[in-house]
């Protein structure tokens, strides 16, 4: 078997476990030190750190507050500029539809003229041609040659007898 004294030789935490009273006050002490110097910490700095924090948190809930106000004014801005840009489109397409109704009037009566310019054009060659073809129908037909009237010489024969 094994022996339990030499097992308390080799683990000097077994050999401590023997005596828990003191191994207990000394932790005690060490507690008492610590807390100790933490009260004489603060007592010397004048600072304790439950008002600071609740100084803190403060202040953060008022830069939050503020915060979110800030974010609701620029929200209810870009709202508003958001309308207004709206606002101004449905202008410019009202104003886009107004200019291609009148462009589509205009290009109506563009093709309406053109087509009126097209029907006088032809007029004019028609009568051209109709024109050229009277003078060369003239020309083909022999031209007579007039008389004069025949009471006409006889007047003239007598003045020319009268006057030698």
């Amino acid at each position: 078997m094994i022996d339990l004294a030499e097992d308390s030789r080799s683990h000097p935490l077994l050999r401590l476990g023997a005596q828990p009273i003191a191994l207990t006050a000394a932790a005690l002490l060490l507690l008492i030190a610590g807390v100790t110097s933490i009260a004489i910490w603060r007592a010397y700095t004048g600072a304790a750190p439950e008002p600071d924090r609740v100084v803190a948190s403060r202040q953060l809930q008022a830069r939050t507050a503020q915060a979110s106000e800030q974010l609701v004014e620029k929200t209810k801005g870009l709202e508003a500029t958001q309308q207004e840009s709206i606002d101004q489109l449905q202008v410019v397409q009202d104003q886009l539809q107004t200019m291609r109704r009148l462009m589509a009037a205009q290009q109506a009566d563009t093709k309406r003229l053109s087509e009126q310019v097209t029907t006088l054009n032809e007029s004019i060659d028609n009568l051209r041609q109709s024109f050229a073809s009277a003078r060369t129908s003239e020309a083909e037909t022999p031209s007579v040659t007039r008389r004069k009237p025949a009471r006409h010489h006889a007047s003239a024969r007598k003045r020319g007898k009268s006057r030698s």
